[in-house]
């Protein structure tokens, strides 16, 4: 369950609020704006402060609770997110039909940071029998090394098999744009922990629109997104 006490606004204006800028294309002032037509006087500033909190809890609560199984069949790839005028890199993964596996956002594109990326998403969701990805030879170096570990602990038979083919990309490719359009209005980022926070609510609200939600079947986004605050 997520906590509210001591809020001076009730859970269900909070949770409205959050929902609207992480699952619409919409700046902080635009919710603000919206909140204000609906009788809320809650300013912009205050709902960035509850995004940045309650965000990750959310996604952390669906993560543990309430995701259903994706398949074994990854397509992985990295897009770009600016922070501060600097680009970094959002690692994202579907599987072939289209599912989120995972994301995770990094300062650095190398071989460490993929490895991160790769341990966390084969701890949310198993490990895959294939991964699709780009040319890129740092992840494509990254799962032989994770092929290797297997390997020299007798789990031959887990061995991933690893595609460099584009055209079989094009799924995580569409999916990036779902996200970018999200950020678009939101004119940048100035922290990573803010941005970090951010795009955890937006793929997690992502995700509840492609129904990876258990037991979500006739309920609307906004009861699906109550539901995880417990």
């Amino acid at each position: 369950m997520v906590d509210f006490k001591g809020r001076h606004f009730e859970r269900t204006v909070i949770l409205t609020l959050i929902r609207w800028y992480i699952g619409y294309s919409l700046s902080y002032r635009d919710v603000e704006e919206l909140a204000t037509e609906r009788g809320t006087s809650a300013d912009h500033s205050t709902i960035n402060r509850w995004v940045i909190k309650y965000a990750p809890l959310l996604e952390l609560q669906f993560r543990s609770k309430y995701k259903r199984p994706i398949g074994f069949s990854w397509r992985m790839e990295e897009t770009y997110i600016e922070i501060k005028g600097k680009w970094h890199y959002l690692y994202r993964a579907v599987d072939k039909e289209g599912n989120a596996v995972d994301f995770m956002l990094s300062p650095k594109h190398d071989r460490k940071a993929a490895l991160k990326f790769f341990a966390k998403a084969i701890d949310s969701s198993g490990l895959p029998h294939t991964v699709t990805i780009d040319k890129s030879g740092t992840n494509n170096a990254t799962l032989e090394r994770l092929n290797m570990l297997l390997l020299l602990t007798g789990l031959l038979s887990l061995f991933i098999t690893i595609r460099q083919l584009k055209y079989l990309n094009n799924i995580v490719e569409q999916d990036h744009r779902h996200i970018k359009y999200i950020i678009k209005p939101m004119t940048g980022f100035k922290s990573f922990d803010s941005a970090n926070a951010t795009i955890a609510g937006i793929e997690l609200h992502h995700m509840l629109k492609k129904d990876q939600m258990v037991r979500s079947a006739n309920m609307p986004i906004w009861e699906q997104f109550a539901t995880l605050a417990g």
